[in-house]
């Protein structure tokens, strides 16, 4: 397990835009450092899933309601991170097309933010965390010992999230997943809280035609770790 200057063990902040790959690479890292994973993005899409769930008009002010009643929480059961929304595991329900066209709405609103980042700073305040979004180096761990912006390109990104959603019974097209993660681009970058953005002291790794054990490979050796 390394350790920070301080002592105590690091914080690693990956950030990057949709379809990166961010939480496979973050939750492998992890292991292989012996830390803890942060997916930042699940408990947006807790938030989101609740919205849906209960049934109510997807409004600002709605959304806020919800996510100020909601009591997410990322457990670890049997070596694996689970999401829960209240007592209700949402593991898999969060990672549905409805889920995802709703979450950048769900993340541009300030209080919803603010809730998420006090959890997230708190799960994150002794180190050993590997946390993974897209305003981790910005704004959630600016302190953050280790920081990495994890990047691919669009036509490697679709092909990435087509494949994963052809899996779980996507029937949309390839061409509408490259333009629904466009739009997720467009929306992340130029939201006024809290933009995707790469900090300039981030490592750039970009990731396309790269397999997933050479990208994990690569983020050990930011970390100080070349095993």
């Amino acid at each position: 397990m390394i350790m920070g200057e301080n002592g105590m063990k690091k914080t690693v902040a990956i950030d990057g835009p949709a379809g990166a790959g961010k939480s496979t690479i973050a939750k492998l890292a992890a292991e292989k450092l012996g830390y803890i994973y942060i997916d930042t993005g699940a408990m947006y899409r807790a938030v989101a899933w609740k919205v849906i769930d209960a049934g109510v008009e997807k409004t600002d002010g709605n959304i806020v309601e919800t996510a100020q009643k909601l009591d997410v929480r990322l457990r670890s059961i049997g070596g694996a991170v689970r999401v829960f929304a209240d007592d209700t595991d949402v593991t898999e329900s969060i990672r549905t097309p409805e889920v995802t066209a709703l979450v950048s709405k769900v993340a541009q609103l300030g209080p919803v933010r603010e809730k998420m980042v006090e959890l997230q700073r708190a799960m994150a305040k002794d180190g050993g965390v590997v946390m993974d979004g897209r305003d981790i180096a910005s704004n959630v761990l600016p302190n953050a010992d280790v920081k990495i912006f994890l990047t691919a390109s669009i036509e490697e990104r679709t092909r990435r999230r087509w494949k994963e959603m052809k899996a779980k019974g996507y029937d949309g097209t390839m061409e509408q997943l490259r333009e629904e993660i466009i739009a997720r681009d467009k929306a992340d970058s130029e939201r006024a809280i809290s933009p995707l953005v790469r900090v300039p002291e981030a490592a750039l790794l970009d990731t396309t035609g790269m397999t997933i054990e050479e990208v994990v490979q690569k983020v050990m050796e930011l970390c100080g770790d070349g095993r």
